[in-house]
């Protein structure tokens, strides 16, 4: 532990941000060089997907080997031991955290399809893993049943080790502790909540724990055609985030006693993950959490990775662990600045090759907009519908990109907050402004197939769960909403209406195959 106190407090210290910002502007000459060769092209669109899921405690049902949640069950601490049984799955900044990932694969037929055969088996294997620590794995965008000692205690405790403020229930990463220490610094110690219902200051960023995503990633081939698909992107968020809303609420007891419970039914966000995630991090003088600019030139990635806040650098030769592959060597500190390029679009350089797509030097798109959602089925379907609706724009050469990126960004928070009923921003074909959703999710939907197909897919059965979600009018998130409405009506109050909710939300999130089935 002492080794982790040293290294957070070198890197706060000025000299290392001197060392780190030289190494950076280094790195930028050789990822323009590799821009300028054509070294970041290749072969083919490749797709890869990240999915965080959180934990409660479960036990072993009569006969069964799976493990269960119970009626009792609370947020629940991930054991290290479940790390080691499966690869895919990896430590996220909350101990009761995990991130499991697939491969990349080429964006065809048989890519998809290996991209749901991965998520569903390592899904498989890590709540197996799981289950034999007596805890349970939960697909959900944000936990809302805390843990016994409560939510604002578990988020807030810490302890002091040379001078290094350790949040008690954070991973002890060496990287997300200087995070905390660096952003802490900057606040005087203290991150802010403000959402309805909740104001609350935390002594660490472990707040932003509350929130899991999915990051869909699209490799594209060509990196001159890379803006396009980039500025695209952006502009697919709104309608995506509303249909893929899963975070009405914050943990129960956070809101004490309610007023007026239909007050703040109506008034919280459907995507609270948004907001917490901005809130718990965005402390530097320029928001590092936001949506990004429009790209004119791909090396403008490069331009806005360097030009963005410092925060907790560290230098390569601290660490012993590999950066991933002997290419992204020749950029480590770059990249781990990328690290902290928090925007909800995102370029990656580098990456595992993929046969058939390309080798290890190549430029993605990660999606980061997304929660987590109610069934592996939902994942892949968003997985789906991001990957192809991105594709299906610029293939089908669609005037998306005339929508002004201020409409865009405005569209997404409006998403955020209004879910379904938000106001959207679109361009159709025809090169109309409209904010009629009939008339935007038509087009979503049709560019997304036509984006699978031009990539030899049949999207149907992939789309049409996310399809049921629009023709029922009705999301995870406004489910849930529903669904403390009636507890509310039946006399329970604000936080046992939350929680008896989330406990269903639990027990039809293991036992059906996609949200539809809900509906």
């Amino acid at each position: 532990m002492t080794d982790l106190a040293e290294l957070v407090t070198r890197s706060l210290d000025p000299a290392t941000r001197e060392e780190f910002d030289a190494r950076v502007r280094e790195q930028t000459d050789f990822l323009y060089g590799q821009f300028e060769e054509g070294a970041l092209d290749n072969e083919g669109f490749a797709i890869g997907l990240e999915m965080e899921v959180y934990a409660v405690a479960g036990q072993p049902e009569d006969g069964e080997q799976v493990v269960q949640p119970t009626e009792g069950s609370r947020l629940h601490q991930i054991p290290g031991s479940i790390f080691e049984d499966t690869d895919a799955v990896s430590k996220e900044l909350g101990l009761h955290n995990a991130e499991i990932n697939t491969d990349p694969n080429t964006f065809d037929a048989a890519g998809l399809d290996a991209q749901a055969t991965a998520i569903e088996m390592e899904t498989r294997k890590a709540r197996a893993a799981a289950g034999k620590e007596h805890c349970a794995l939960v697909l959900d965008a944000m936990w809302t049943i805390p843990p016994e000692s409560g939510a604002v205690e578990y988020l807030s405790a810490t302890t002091d080790l040379d001078g290094v403020r350790l949040a008690t229930n954070m991973r002890t990463d060496p990287r997300y502790v200087a995070i905390d220490n660096d952003l802490l610094e900057r606040t005087g110690g203290s991150i802010e909540l403000s959402v309805p219902g909740v104001e609350q200051s935390f002594p660490t960023i472990l707040l932003e724990s509350l929130a899991t995503s999915i990051q869909p990633h699209l490799q594209i081939p060509q990196t001159a055609a890379f803006p396009e698909y980039y500025n695209a992107a952006i502009r697919t968020m709104g309608p995506l985030v509303a249909l893929a809303s899963n975070s009405p609420f914050l943990p129960a007891d956070l809101y004490g006693d309610v007023a007026d419970p239909e007050r703040l039914l109506d008034e919280t966000h459907h995507e609270l993950r948004i907001a917490v995630f901005e809130q718990s991090v965005n402390v530097t003088p320029n928001p590092k959490v936001r949506v990004p600019p429009d790209l004119d030139t791909v090396t403008e990635v490069v331009d806005h990775v360097r030009e963005d806040d410092v925060v907790a650098p560290f230098l390569s030769e601290w660490l012993d662990a590999d950066s991933g592959s002997a290419y992204t060597d020749n950029y480590w500190e770059f990249e781990h600045k990328r690290g902290t390029y928090w925007r909800w679009v995102r370029c990656v350089i580098g990456g595992d090759p993929v046969d058939g797509a390309g080798d290890e030097r190549s430029v993605r798109i990660e999606y980061r907009p997304l929660p987590t959602q109610p069934t592996v089925a939902d994942v892949v379907g968003l997985q789906a519908l991001t990957a192809g609706l991105i594709r299906g724009l610029v293939a089908a050469d669609h005037p998306i990109t005339e929508l002004p990126w201020e409409a865009a960004e405005s569209a997404f928070y409006a998403a955020a907050r209004d879910g379904l009923d938000g106001e959207l921003a679109w361009v159709t074909a025809d090169g109309d402004r409209t904010a009629d959703p009939d008339e935007i999710f038509a087009e979503v939907f049709e560019y997304a197939e036509h984006g699978l197909e031009v990539q030899g897919i049949d999207g149907a059965s992939y789309l049409d769960p996310i399809r049921a979600r629009w023709r029922a009018e009705t999301t995870p998130s406004s489910w849930k909403k529903a669904r403390v409405r009636e507890h509310l009506e039946d006399g329970l109050d604000f936080q046992q209406a939350i929680e008896r909710m989330q406990r269903e939300y639990i027990r039809r999130s293991r036992e059906t195959d996609s949200f539809a089935e809900w509906l």
